[in-house]
């Protein structure tokens, strides 16, 4: 498929042929130091499934795939790498530490899209892109400037999510918050000059360095008398501190006094900011406590926590120690406990972007599949916090910032080192004036939020005609978990919006996760994890994709299990059987000319429909409406649904239907054997198995694509890049047409079908040996009497009847001890009981089944007579006597009802 470039747009005809507009699927790019998990394997079942469709359906398709340098997480493995030689990256500098990064890409990357590749995507390798390539760098660059100049980027000192084991700010989406046991610390606040003290409880007793106040309710008894004093700072060296009041503070939680840190905590620093409190910092970029943590200094925050509290309890400064459970935020990355603390970031505003993407979906230029997802859209939107996007990272997209001059009180945004000292020059500085560039790099998630423009040649391309720009975007479709709605997609949107003016894509399909069977998430440490690239090896790429695909709705979570995988390999085999079947049986010794007679060059038209038999007739009908049916769903993104369609088709209606009743066209020896009729049963034999295969390529591509090469086919076309199933038309490539129909022949065979069943079901319950055929008596009238005959070799292939002892008539009145089985309204079948049992054997077994069952009732009957039984028993073991004894008296009238059915011996 790629060395041959059937994964490009123009693979199946001309670029910019003008008939169908462009389908684009921009790729959630992974870590391209990443390795391949369910996550991967699911989006790849699901975007491959649409890519595959849409280009068989004449659209030029760009899926795009490419990788994201995942600033925390590949910096964090080399970072470990230098520890483990017992260097850091401090020591070893920026340009080195770069250049190791670099060649651990280098080493580490391309695993994850070679394995993709073996999962079947067919996405456009030959533009694999990656996120710090030069282009797309570029285009960071521009994007931030041009925030910049539209007064979105701005600098300041806020509170931030600080992950002191990375050293640098996370966003609040890349914090998780868990319920952990913890202890709560009661504590002394001493009013200044008195014995009297302010009782204060807190779960991080190191912060009291950081307190700039202690607050009250203003309307609290216990309290009121002691505001506008002030509080001694615990083991602060006397520093005093206001004890201020606001309505913030809870009389009736905890002990109703708050210490106050505004340097620590986000509901602190607001108050700060209300009451002019001056804001501490206690610690180092690496959670060790600082200059101002006084005594402390050097210390792990952790360890800073032991020690005060250890010379508080020797101040008798301590109350209590009481358990807690608290909700503890930690990096997604790192794992290490969050630190709040204020710092120096930059931020892009949000406010204005977000009221546009909301926009963007409530006016429907966007679509979320499924719905349910639009309120959670609007919720997040309408309620958005500036967006922190700097990081005190090395490994990324270095912020293109210049300070002026040995301070950062001024600086200037530019796209290079000579922008930026020509626009120093023009604030009046000199030529040789000393600038140097931020060191920070941006947020991951900033480079990410251009992927579905900058792949495709922003900015560079803007207003080119007929350049990959104009061409893909906007994209179609973004797919991709609901997990990183926020992190990605909402980004993606806004980001669009403002540099584009356009949506980035107008549908986004939300997937859910992929859990394990029952339910509950993936992990190691409960051995439940499913890998991937051992499933593909053990079932195949196709099982484990069909797997992940059907049976599941948008945005619902996947419960996935090995059964499943082994029941659709099950089903792939069958697949496999059936075309063996076609090829190897039915178009054995076969012509060339008629071979190609037969392949499908396109629908079955109404002249030959009409010219079908009613078999043929029926599975060619319920394949159409198979193919209407599916291309409506996928149209519509219910790729689960249309997958689990072909799926009972295939097995259900072609292959134990018709695959069986064309055996009797086909072979003389089955009642076959007329030239037409072999010709007409050869050719939708064909016809309908090339059609569903071609529905079922994009869910399994690996195995229809090489039956279908075993199958009569039309020629390459001068467009195809080459003779491929994926490259082949969709069954139904014009909604405006629809494919031929007859839903009488539809109702008449679905009566033939219930007539069979009927008989079989008649045959298991007399216990009918399995290759023993019965005679049968069938009663229609009119055009279902006349269909009937037509199909009585049919009927004898599948009910296992004797040919010789099957009769169709109008009226069945005078039929004598025959089994009645009713079919449908003036359609049913006498099945003579002396040919589907031995009356002597079974008036024996019955008489005796009959004793047996008597026996047990009368003991059943006897226990519940007894008062002793029923008024002591459990009424549960009562009543359950109760229902047994009815349905062994049940199954004993069923029995005597039989012996009585019987002839007279």
């Amino acid at each position: 498929w790629e060395a041959s470039g059937c994964f490009d747009p123009d693979a199946k005809q001309k670029p910019f042929d003008g008939q169908k507009s462009s389908y684009v699927l921009p790729m959630p790019p992974p870590n391209v130091t990443g390795r391949l998990h369910m996550g991967h394997a699911i989006f790849v079942a699901l975007q491959d499934v649409l890519a595959r469709f849409h280009r068989m359906r004449g659209r030029p398709v760009l899926w795009l795939p490419g990788t994201d340098h995942a600033g925390i997480a590949t910096q964090l493995q080399v970072e470990k790498a230098l520890i483990a030689e017992g260097t850091t990256r401090e020591e070893v500098g920026r340009e080195e530490f770069l250049k190791r990064v670099w060649e651990y890409k280098e080493e580490q990357g391309g695993h994850i899209t070679r394995q993709l590749r073996c999962l079947g995507a067919s996405a456009d390798w030959s533009r694999e892109r990656f996120t710090m390539d030069p282009d797309l760098s570029k285009g960071v660059v521009e994007a931030f400037v041009r925030l910049h100049e539209k007064g979105l980027v701005y600098r300041g000192e806020y509170m931030v999510n600080w992950a002191p084991l990375l050293k640098t700010a996370v966003s609040d989406l890349e914090v998780e918050y868990s319920d952990e046991e913890g202890k709560l610390f009661f504590f002394k606040y001493m009013v200044e000059g008195t014995d009297e003290f302010l009782p204060v409880a807190t779960t991080r007793p190191e912060t009291i360095m950081g307190d700039t106040a202690v607050c009250v309710h203003p309307d609290d008894e216990r309290y009121k008398h002691l505001v506008g004093k002030n509080a001694i700072v615990p083991m602060g060296d006397g520093r005093a501190i206001p004890i201020i009041a606001d309505e913030y503070v809870d009389m009736e939680f905890g002990t109703g006094a708050l210490k106050i840190t505004p340097g620590h905590d986000p509901n602190d620093y607001a108050i700060g900011k209300k009451f002019d409190l001056p804001i501490i910092n206690i610690m180092n970029k690496d959670g060790s406590m600082n200059v101002n943590a006084g005594d402390y200094i050097g210390l792990d925050r952790f360890e800073c926590r032991e020690k005060l509290w250890s010379d508080m309890e020797a101040a008798e400064l301590t109350i209590k120690v009481d358990p807690h459970t608290q909700r503890v935020p930690r990096s997604q990355r790192g794992g290490e406990i969050i630190e709040p603390l204020v710092s120096s970031q930059w931020f892009v505003k949000t406010e204005g972007m977000g009221s546009k993407a909301l926009k963007a979906v409530q006016e429907g230029d966007i679509k979320i599949v499924p719905e349910r997802f639009n309120k959670i859209w609007e919720n997040w939107l309408t309620d958005i916090h500036d967006w922190c996007v700097s990081r005190q990272l090395w490994w990324g997209h270095r912020i293109p910032v210049w300070y002026i001059g040995k301070g950062e009180s001024e600086y200037v945004v530019a796209r290079n080192d000579d922008e930026a000292r020509q626009k120093a020059i023009e604030l009046g500085h000199p030529e040789d004036v000393e600038m140097r560039q931020e060191e920070d790099v941006l947020d991951t998630w900033f480079s990410s939020g251009l992927w579905p423009f900058a792949t495709v040649g922003w900015p560079q391309q803007e207003g080119e005609e007929n350049s990959d720009l104009s061409r893909f975007y906007p994209g179609s479709c973004l797919e991709t978990g609901y997990d990183i709605i926020f992190f990605w997609v909402a980004r993606m949107v806004m980001m669009g919006l403002e540099l584009t003016g356009e949506s980035p894509f107008n549908t986004i399909y939300l997937h859910g996760l992929v859990r394990a069977a029952d339910g509950t998430k993936m992990s190691k440490t409960k051995g439940n994890v499913i890998d991937p690239l051992d499933t593909v090896a053990e079932y195949g790429a196709d099982s484990l994709r069909y797997s992940l695909v059907t049976g599941v709705t948008p945005g619902q979570d996947i419960p996935l299990n090995m059964e499943k995988i082994e029941a659709n390999c099950n089903f792939a085999n069958k697949l496999w059987n059936i075309c063996k079947f076609v090829t190897g049986n039915a178009l054995r010794d076969v012509p060339e000319d008629e071979l190609a007679a037969i392949a499908n060059t396109g629908p079955i038209e109404k002249e030959e429909f009409d010219s079908l038999s009613l078999p043929e007739k029926y599975i060619v009908s319920k394949c159409h409406s198979l193919v209407a049916s599916i291309t409506e769903d996928l149209e519509k993104y219910q790729l689960g649904a249309a997958g689990s369609k072909i799926y009972e088709f295939l097995w259900d209606q072609y292959a134990n239907w018709y695959v069986e009743i064309s055996k009797t066209r086909i072979y003389e020896g089955a009642g076959g054997g007329g030239v037409e009729e072999a010709k007409a049963a050869r050719r939708v034999l064909v016809y309908v198995l090339d059609t569903t295969m071609r529905l079922l390529h994009p869910y399994m591509p690996y195995i229809t694509e090489q039956l279908w090469h075993h199958l009569p086919r039309p020629e390459k076309t001068e467009e195809q890049a080459t003779h491929a199933l994926m490259l082949a038309d969709w069954p139904q490539m014009d909604d405006g047409t629809p494919l031929v129909t007859d839903e009488a022949a539809v109702s008449a065979f679905e009566c033939f079908q219930s007539l069979t069943n009927k008989i079989r079901n008649a045959r298991a319950e007399y216990n009918v040996e399995p290759g023993k055929r019965i005679s049968a008596v069938i009663v229609a009238s009119g055009d279902m009497k006349v269909m009937l005959e037509g199909e009585v070799k049919s009927l004898v292939a599948l009910a296992k009847l004797d040919a010789d002892q099957v009769s169709i008539v109008e009226d069945g009145s005078d039929l004598k001890d025959c089994v009645q089985v009713i079919v449908q309204d003036g359609v049913e079948a006498y099945l003579p009981l002396s040919g589907l049992i031995d009356p002597v054997k079974e008036r024996a077994r019955l008489v005796k089944q009959s004793e047996k069952l008597e026996k047990e009732i009368g003991k059943l009957a006897g226990r519940l007579s007894s008062s002793g039984f029923v008024d002591k028993a459990p009424e549960a073991v009562v009543s359950k006597a109760k229902q047994e004894l009815a349905e062994l008296e049940d199954q004993l009238s069923k029995v005597k009802a039989s012996l009585d059915a019987l002839p007279d011996p």
